[in-house]
């Protein structure tokens, strides 16, 4: 009697070495998994539904200040640190870590409007609405490591008195120069108490700076007669003016594409420009329902963050017309300044409760240590959910954001508003002369004119 014995050798599925890879056997054939797509369909829901589950953007608040944070710096020598500065005068070095004052920089008689940081992290500049310019020493990553500095008070290294209150102030990279916003544009040195460079288009009020971390030399001004000014510092005049039908907040500059900025605006709106063609904006994001206070962007250039007179924080995409997350708080007011973290994990925005807070860029990123098949997991889930991110129960999931309950009656009362402008928009078009009436984009009517 014949008998047929089913064996195979250890060799073939064995390993020689730990880190060697096993052979596995897949036949990639549709037809022997006919229900492939529809798994995949239900894992793409689920990883959107637990997307929404682990959410929690919050990391906490950072309490010190005794009035409205009104400007913050990022502190480019340490990821760790950030500056705050508020209406009463008093200026702030954090540790993000631990949450808690690192230094104090006292000597504003009044409101500190405007902060920057040398490109080498070595000095701070201050200015405020007490007319003076100071320039601080920035203590190094080892002093921030010490629990006893925060009661260590800093004096200036330099106090300059000038005629008129300041707004905002950026530094040049890689310079010692840097710009401040008042009744005009000052360009000063480190070493001299006196501007070395005004510029000066028409008469009302700058109120914010901004450098191109491109090209040095050029930037760009928002003032309070709705302008937003382009600057170079070769030329002894300003280089272009674009005039909006309302105010300019702040102005940031994409870091990967030093050639577009976007601008936040008094009507709820942000407005993304290419510097080569100012007569209309690129991309209008919308989604604020009150004035856009802040705005920067982050080191990736991907993405940017808004502060809104609406007590809310919002992130968008550098090309997308409506945000990608909303953080609000209950006892969050007003938001006067928000920035990315120089790692562009968290976001970090100061209010009108003299809070500074804390927040996760991604909402639902888990933190902490990531073990190997986590990371696949998350990357497995992220990969499903753009696969199907077209199909309407996906999508649906993915664009809920719960939102306060003045914000969601002010954007329903809003959306009347602007229905009811288009309406009445198409009925004067309708009952006028062919062709009197062109119909015009809302980029272009945002704009009123260009000048050089």
């Amino acid at each position: 009697m014949k008998v047929k014995v089913i064996s195979r050798s250890a060799d073939e599925f064995t390993r020689e070495r730990s880190q060697d890879l096993q052979r596995v056997f897949r036949n990639f054939d549709p037809t022997l998994r006919p229900q492939e797509k529809a798994v995949e369909y239900v894992r793409a829901v689920t990883a959107a539904k637990l997307e929404k589950v682990f959410a929690r953007p919050f990391v906490g608040a950072l309490d010190g200040h005794i009035d409205s944070v009104s400007c913050m710096a990022k502190n480019p020598n340490h990821l760790k640190g950030i500056f705050s500065g508020s209406m009463d005068g008093d200026i702030r070095l954090w540790d993000l870590a631990t949450r808690r004052t690192v230094r104090q920089f006292p000597g504003h008689q009044g409101a500190v409007r405007g902060l920057t940081s040398s490109t080498d992290g070595q000095v701070l500049v201050s200015c405020g609405t007490d007319c003076t310019v100071r320039l601080w020493k920035v203590p190094v990553a080892s002093v921030m490591e010490l629990d006893d500095s925060s009661d260590d008070p800093t004096e200036p290294l330099a106090a300059y008195v000038w005629n008129n209150a300041f707004w905002a102030v950026d530094h040049k990279w890689d310079d010692n120069r840097f710009a401040t916003a008042g009744a005009q544009v000052d360009i000063w040195d480190h070493n001299r108490s006196q501007p070395v460079n005004s510029y000066e288009w028409g008469k009302d009020t700058v109120i914010s700076v901004r450098f191109n971390p491109g090209e040095p030399d050029i930037l760009a001004t928002s003032g309070s007669d709705r302008s937003i000014t382009i600057y170079d510092l070769r030329l002894s005049s300003p280089a272009r003016k674009v005039i909006m039908r309302t105010k300019t907040n702040s102005i940031a500059w994409n870091p990967m594409e030093p050639m577009n900025f976007t601008a936040a605006n008094e009507d709820c709106n942000c407005y993304s420009y290419d510097l080569r063609k100012l007569d209309e904006p690129k991309c209008v994001h919308q989604d604020h329902v009150s004035a856009v206070m802040d705005i920067d962007y982050s080191p990736t250039g991907r993405e940017f963050v808004t502060g809104s007179y609406d007590r809310t924080v919002r992130i968008f995409q550098y090309n997308g017309g409506h945000s990608r997350e909303i953080y609000h708080t209950k006892r969050m007011q007003r938001v006067f300044c928000v920035k990315f973290t120089c790692d562009a994990s968290y976001v970090v925005s100061g209010s009108d409760d003299t809070n500074l807070r804390l927040w996760k860029a991604n909402a639902s990123e888990q933190m902490g240590v990531l073990l190997p098949r986590e990371k696949k997991k998350h990357e497995y889930q992220s990969s499903v959910k753009s696969r199907y991110k077209h199909l309407p129960e996906i999508k649906r999931i993915v664009r809920h954001r719960h939102l306060p309950k003045a914000v969601f009656k002010a954007d329903a009362t809003r959306r009347i508003q602007m229905e009811a402008e288009r309406r009445k928009e198409d009925r004067r078009r309708a009952h006028s002369a062919p062709g009197s009436r062109p119909k015009q984009a809302f980029r272009k009517k945002r704009v009123l004119q260009e000048v050089e």
